[in-house]
């Protein structure tokens, strides 16, 4: 899930776009929040699984748990932040070695993680949240709702497979080969750029790298605890991801959607959904007004479909 010279088979540019990340690329194109939506109301630190992560509190509201992606950091959603915000209490995390959280001594595991935002979520008061999770964020939204299912009401996993295979083949051996290798080759991307801004400790950029490494370079298959996953799912993806086609199809199966027509009635209407939103890939989805528009409904309880029978008798 979930990037020198060295790496002679694969050219800079490739070597990015094969992190399972979308980490701000273009972040630094967009228009900032207004000031107003970006100050938190609550942030600091909180210990879980031996690590000191940060998090911050936004808005008012019903709680969202909002993860982000690989290489990236809670400030990553800042140009979407006020429509999330506009009506629901954001809780943002920054993962693992990421963002203003320190790497620590531990292997980055999506599990371990998983188990860590059930405690911070309790050490913060928090009985059950909703749970938005972005690519590397969406694996760890997976975990946490899988291991901890009465933490969680919602879920949207955006851009987020249930294994390995899901990627489309030639990003495997991209993957294989992020490391510690790459981190001088990388100071001029945004990424490295955002990084460094907030680290605790910027130094620590190529081994973060290489746990990032090894954490693609493990296969996982999480297909038989989709059936954990018992709160209403919603999966997103754009429909140029780096996911194929069929494994997104695939999991919205696993889940029991797809399955059958859901009759004129929608009387046998999947409980999950599946969102494949147009013109819009891995490294540019988390910046969309459509993720938005598509997600926070579902989230909300609400549907704005009209039933055709309804409409018919007025």
């Amino acid at each position: 899930m979930s990037h020198a010279i060295a790496f002679k088979s694969f050219s800079l540019k490739s070597m990015l776009t094969a992190l399972v990340i979308g980490a701000g690329s273009l972040m630094t194109s967009v228009t900032p929040a207004p000031a107003a939506e970006q100050a938190p109301v609550k942030s600091g630190h909180v210990e879980a699984g031996g690590l000191s992560y940060y998090y911050e509190v936004r808005g008012s509201g019903e709680p969202l748990l909002l993860l982000h992606g690989g290489l990236g950091s809670i400030d990553m959603f800042q140009p979407v932040m006020p429509a999330f915000t506009a009506h629901r209490q954001i809780i943002a995390v920054d993962l693992q070695g990421h963002g203003r959280t320190p790497l620590g001594k531990r292997p980055i595991d999506y599990k371990a993680m998983g188990d860590d935002m059930a405690a911070i979520l309790a050490k913060l008061g928090y009985g059950q949240v909703d749970v938005f999770g972005y690519s590397m964020g969406g694996g760890v939204a997976f975990r946490l709702a899988a291991q901890h299912p009465d933490k969680v009401r919602r879920l949207v996993m955006v851009s987020t497979g249930f294994a390995q295979d899901g990627f489309y083949p030639e990003m495997l051996p991209m993957q294989a080969q992020v490391g510690a290798g790459m981190a001088e080759m990388m100071k001029g991307t945004p990424m490295y750029q955002s990084y460094v801004k907030i680290a605790p400790d910027p130094s620590e950029f190529p081994r973060l790298l290489d746990a990032m490494g090894t954490l693609m370079r493990q296969p996982y298959d999480w297909s038989a605890d989709v059936a954990k996953l018992t709160m209403p799912v919603m999966l997103v993806y754009g429909d140029s991801d780096m996911f194929r086609p069929e494994h997104m199809v695939k999991f919205y199966q696993l889940l029991g959607g797809g399955l059958r027509d859901a009759g004129w009635q929608r009387e046998h209407m999947a409980r999950n959904r599946l969102a494949i939103l147009p013109g819009l890939t891995h490294y540019d989805i988390f910046l969309s007004p459509q993720l938005t528009n598509a997600a926070l409904p579902f989230l909300d309880g609400k549907s704005e479909t009209a039933n055709w029978s309804d409409q018919a008798g007025k």
